[in-house]
């Protein structure tokens, strides 16, 4: 299973890419003792423009303390786009979903409390992420689990383009609820919208995209799975590969 992630911590130290370009901007005058103050005077006008430039950007790289980003994949294993998490200065988390390929419909979509998405089920990925044990659902008595979404839209093209607000989480390793936890945790797309009531799973229906957001680590118990998984795709490719290489030994 193809899976990309990053996860990059911003300091207040930010990156200044503007840079300052002189011919944006050009003057012709006729030749008098002031054309050269005009077109001083013009190029400290363009300085000053480029320096706010490059702290409006040095400002906008720290605007996230943390941020991850992530491949979705369907049940044929095939990335469809992305998942991208972050988590501002101030503590609030969304997620910014970049799809195509899914049909037109209603889904239920939840963060799930493992960090494996194996393929055609996704059922590795665990039960809904649900820190606090309370029911599920936002119209439940005591919901919803923290890693329950709102149902996700599709439109009648197949794509998305949304950014969802995730109260109640973090992703930094050190907090409260924590989506980078010991065992991981997955994003999930159901086949069937979620009636945002019925217990477990808000009657969602199967599990039809998934998208890791942090793996297991070392001292998880599923971390076993997610190396056992890791080397499984190697033996596969190494499988597909022997046939060519035995073809190329007999021909010689």
């Amino acid at each position: 299973m193809k899976n990309f992630k990053k996860l990059v911590t911003l300091t207040s130290a930010g990156l200044l890419l503007s840079a300052f370009n002189p011919s944006t901007m050009t003057i012709f005058a006729e030749e008098s003792s002031d054309s050269v103050e005009t077109t001083e005077s013009v190029e400290t006008t363009e300085g000053a423009e480029s320096e706010a430039t490059t702290e409006e950007s040095a400002e906008s790289t720290e605007e996230y303390a943390f941020e991850v980003e992530t491949d979705v994949i369907n049940s044929d294993e095939e990335v469809i786009g992305t998942a991208t998490f972050r988590e501002d200065q101030e503590g609030l988390v969304t997620v910014e979903l970049e799809l195509e390929g899914l049909e037109e419909g209603e889904f239920g979509m939840h963060i799930h409390e493992v960090g494996l998405a194996t393929a055609p089920t996704f059922e590795d990925a665990g039960s809904h992420f649900n820190p606090t044990d309370v029911e599920h659902g936002t119209d439940s008595e005591t919901g919803p689990h923290a890693g329950d979404l709102p149902n996700l839209m599709v439109g009648e093209d197949g794509t998305v383009s949304e950014t969802i607000e995730i109260p109640d989480v973090t992703l930094d390793p050190e907090g409260e609820n924590t989506l980078n936890s010991t065992d991981g945790t997955t994003l999930i797309i159901h086949t069937e919208a979620d009636d945002y009531e019925t217990q477990p799973t808000g009657d969602a229906g199967d599990r039809q995209a998934a998208a890791v957001i942090f793996a297991p680590l070392e001292d998880s118990e599923f971390y076993e799975a997610e190396s056992d998984q890791s080397s499984d795709e190697e033996s596969s490719i190494d499988s597909e590969e022997a046939p060519e290489e035995s073809s190329e030994e007999s021909s010689e």
